[in-house]
């Protein structure tokens, strides 16, 4: 009697068997919902650029392939569509209008039609404003966010991460008494629209990161943070400085 008490007191009348099962089916769930957000990551970054980068083509390929003569179409022969061949097309065509343009016969066809489009009262504002941007943005010697900054914007104790474009010049620098920076302000998290301000040097503060980390650092409002460059050297200088004199 005693012993059938005792196996009864060990196994009870079933009410051990949740407290064994319940944690293992937490872990389980816990596990599973960490493999599929772990998968997430890794496929959503990837799905995404995949994504995009098929509907740039396929965009690229619906504005150029109607240009094609019928007789110059490889689709004309074959009973298939050819992915990308607009992409292709596009970027020869580009690489030669620049080859063209670099030539003393290009640049004179360059300067006779940008006299034509000076004359024309509204269309030279547009063109002058883009070839301006276009012109900041993809020249090699363009100083075009140079640096990343720290302003206090748009009031004071309230920072916000900038990108310093140019010195100042001109009029804005020569009614100013301080030495004046051109800024960029982007917008969280569509970095493509902001504020241009005109800030004193003095009043900003830089930061370690790289132009892209800040503008990661932008798009993922704030998620993604980059590296504290300043802390590292601040404990990398005085190892170094242990191991030359060892």
């Amino acid at each position: 009697m005693s012993d059938h008490k005792d196996h009864v007191s060990e196994h009870g009348d079933g009410g051990e068997i949740p407290q064994l099962i319940v944690p293992v089916r937490v872990g389980l769930l816990a596990r599973v919902r960490t493999y599929f957000l772990t998968g997430i990551i890794v496929t959503a970054p990837i799905g995404i650029t995949v994504y995009i980068a098929w509907q740039f083509i396929t965009w690229v390929d619906e504005s150029i392939r109607p240009l094609f003569p019928p007789a110059y179409n490889p689709e004309t022969y074959i009973p298939f569509a050819l992915p990308g061949l607009g992409l292709v097309v596009g970027f020869v065509v580009l690489t030669l209008i620049g080859a063209l343009t670099a030539s003393f016969f290009g640049r004179s066809l360059m300067r006779i039609g940008e006299r034509l489009v000076e004359r024309m009262p509204v269309v030279r504002t547009i063109y002058s404003a883009l070839k301006q941007i276009f012109e900041t943005v993809l020249a090699q010697s363009s100083d075009s966010f140079s640096e990343v900054v720290l302003v206090e914007y748009p009031r004071r104790d309230l920072w916000t991460i900038a990108f310093v474009t140019s010195q100042t010049k001109g009029e804005v620098q020569n009614i100013t008494e301080d030495d004046m920076v051109n800024i960029y302000v982007p917008t969280t998290p569509n970095p493509t629209s902001g504020f241009l301000l005109f800030v004193p040097r003095k009043d900003l503060r830089p930061l370690s990161m790289t132009v892209e980390e800040g503008i990661k650092y932008v798009i993922s409002t704030g998620i993604i943070v980059p590296p504290d460059r300043r802390t590292e050297d601040q404990y990398a200088l005085p190892l170094i400085a242990r191991i030359d004199r060892n």
